[in-house]
């Protein structure tokens, strides 16, 4: 009979924990659900636009997370597939010219050019993945980071799909039928705007791929991805596949990162190809850096934290502003503050803000427990395995190089 190795054991142990396992966890996700709701109703529609922001570039920053957080492979070009993403979806869904130099589409449905944007990003990385990945480090860096030049060149000169350094304005909004996200009529008597009928599309879409990246992460194949993040030699001796682990991994990063580019040009209704640039990209790893490695909250939070709040702080004026024209202006102390906060994360938070929240809520139980006089060991250790959707990091490096007992 075979026995079955580490990797295998690790996801079987894993698939026996759910994500919302713990009341604490339904319980804060319940709390979210009613923030959510409460703004989407009563927040107003700049409120809701932000939100609608936000969680299209969690998606984005999901895709990277595969890649970079789970696989351990470090990208610079998450931006390149989100391009091709959106002008996917802009030339299958988008109309015909309406005058010479516009932009051509197929006018397809939103069911067709929605899940064909991510696999035609799929597709490019399949092609790109078996080169790239035979790097790894700084020089897999370059090699994606190489990819950002190259999409610009592209997205500049076919000015058929793309409309050149104009920019493409013909994208397709989401629609059902003769329902259309472009001019909403009232459903069973609810009438919505464009963005909360955005923010109902999206929420779903974001709460899939959450569960599915957190479900694949731990399977055998989420567990190859640490593996080879930790130690590419280690796990190539336990049987782990270095190739298939990649390979998956960008795969799936550039499949979520196509439909976070046409959701999000579907949203705006223009791409230029500066929007597609490598500060998108670095502004998605500071994402998951702030937010968390390797956790699917860590994603949604980061983002979060990246993109809503510095547009909250400029759209809603949230600090204040000169009064004269020499002084500093409240996009400016938005950006200082932004830029704060950062640091302040990176310094001192190193996990991120799923760390943070880690902390925290060992502290609360540390203090429960010592008011009611139990021990705090335990209360320390169950609290490190009920973090919702987030695999536990296992050094498995360190596991196979521990001396093993002489045979007997």
């Amino acid at each position: 009979m075979s026995t079955p190795t580490p990797v295998a054991l690790a996801a079987s142990t894993s698939a026996r924990t759910g994500p919302f396992s713990s009341s604490r966890n339904r319980g804060l996700l319940l709390v979210g659900v009613l923030l959510l709701g409460i703004i989407f109703l009563f927040g107003g529609d700049g409120w809701v636009s932000v939100l609608d922001f936000t969680l299209v570039m969690a998606i984005a920053a999901l895709g990277l997370n595969v890649l970079s957080g789970y696989a351990g492979q470090v990208s610079l070009g998450i931006a390149f597939f989100m391009g091709v993403g959106a002008y996917t979806a802009g030339w299958l869904g988008g109309g015909k010219p309406l005058f010479p130099g516009d932009p051509t589409g197929l006018g397809l449905s939103f069911l067709i050019w929605l899940p064909a944007s991510g696999v035609v990003a799929a597709l490019i990385g399949a092609l790109i993945g078996p080169t790239a990945l035979r790097l790894k480090g700084f020089y897999l860096a370059i090699v994606t980071l190489a990819l950002i030049f190259i999409g610009q060149y592209l997205f500049t000169n076919l000015s058929a799909i793309t409309g050149g350094t104009q920019g493409r304005y013909n994208f397709p909004t989401p629609g059902f039928g003769d329902f259309t996200f472009a001019s909403p009529t009232p459903v069973l008597g609810l009438e919505f705007s464009t963005n909360q009928w955005f923010f109902l599309l999206l929420l779903p879409l974001l709460a899939l791929a959450a569960l599915f990246v957190g479900n694949v992460a731990r399977t055998r194949a989420g567990r190859a991805w640490q593996a080879v993040r930790d130690n590419e030699v280690a796990a190539s001796i336990m049987g782990v596949n270095l190739f298939e682990a990649k390979m998956g991994a960008f795969i799936l990063s550039s499949f979520l990162a196509g439909i976070a580019g046409a959701l999000y040009a579907s949203l705006t209704g223009i791409a230029t190809p500066t929007t597609w640039s490598l500060l998108l990209s670095i502004q998605l790893i500071a994402a998951i850096l702030i937010g968390g490695v390797a956790s699917v909250w860590g994603s949604i939070l980061g983002a979060a934290f990246v993109f809503a709040v510095p547009v909250a702080l400029n759209t809603f004026s949230l600090l204040p502003q000169s009064a004269s024209s020499t002084g500093v202006s409240g996009g400016d102390l938005s950006s200082i503050f932004y830029g704060l906060l950062i640091i302040v994360f990176l310094l001192f938070e190193p996990a991120g803000m799923v760390g943070l929240i880690r902390r925290l809520r060992t502290a609360f139980q540390r203090f429960d427990a010592r008011r009611k006089g139990g021990e705090t060991a335990s209360v320390t250790a169950s609290a490190e395995h009920e973090t919702p959707l987030e695999v536990e990091r296992v050094d498995l490096a360190r596991q196979t190089s521990a001396p093993q007992p002489p045979d007997q």
